[in-house]
């Protein structure tokens, strides 16, 4: 069976959207899932994030690493779901046309919104980029303060939009910055309250995807 492909995307930058991606690449691994990872974005995170992990653990058969130019998305990540279970696709914060292999090719978008409303008003532009593409598309809440009203504005306006909106919420933890500059994902530091959000996510994408 071929691999599943999620393509993280997201038009205003200090989204999460690297944080969220390999994040979801770690849980999905913990799994048993083998993961492979591209990295359309020139600014580069994901790739120095990789080599921070390949520094710290080595190489591993069960986490691969490429870029790809935003139009050789579709092509990358076709070759590559031949191979591993899950292809997780981090975007530049942009929206035009360069985008659109990313999203055509996904068997799930995900879109990080921080919660404000400028974060929100600028998803729109990926909403009506994906529904032309007709890709599944789940909205996750990033960098929150759990309970506040903010956040659950942000979630209903979301809806409002026509998007699905997932259930979880990540918070505005330091854990998440931590980790990432150390190529590790939150799940692998001592639990905590980090570890129950991504384990909630990612069942949420696992059932997405089905």
């Amino acid at each position: 069976m071929a691999g599943r492909i999620i393509t993280v995307a997201q038009q205003k930058g200090g989204s999460g959207k690297t944080t969220l991606a390999v994040n979801l690449a770690v849980c999905l691994q913990a799994r048993g899932f083998s993961v492979a990872l591209v990295d359309t974005d020139p600014q580069g995170s994901m790739g120095r994030w990789f080599m921070e992990r390949m520094a710290l653990r080595g190489e591993d058969e069960a986490l691969d690493f490429s870029t790809s130019s935003a139009w050789g998305a579709s092509y990358e990540s076709d070759k590559l779901k031949k191979r591993f279970d899950y292809v997780i696709i981090d975007t530049p914060p942009k929206i035009d046309s360069d985008l659109r292999p990313a999203l055509r090719v996904a068997d799930l978008v995900l879109v990080p919104v921080a919660a404000s409303h400028v974060d929100l008003w600028a998803t729109e532009g990926v909403l009506d980029l994906a529904r032309r593409e007709k890709a599944d598309l789940l909205v996750v809440l990033n960098r929150t303060r759990p309970h506040t009203r903010l956040s659950a504005e942000v979630a209903d306006k979301a809806a409002e939009l026509g998007a699905m909106v997932a259930a979880t919420q990540i918070s505005n933890r330091v854990v998440y910055a931590e980790t990432l500059g150390l190529g590790l994902g939150a799940i692998e530091r001592p639990k905590g309250p980090a570890t129950a959000e991504m384990a909630a996510l990612t069942d949420e994408v696992l059932a997405r995807l089905g």
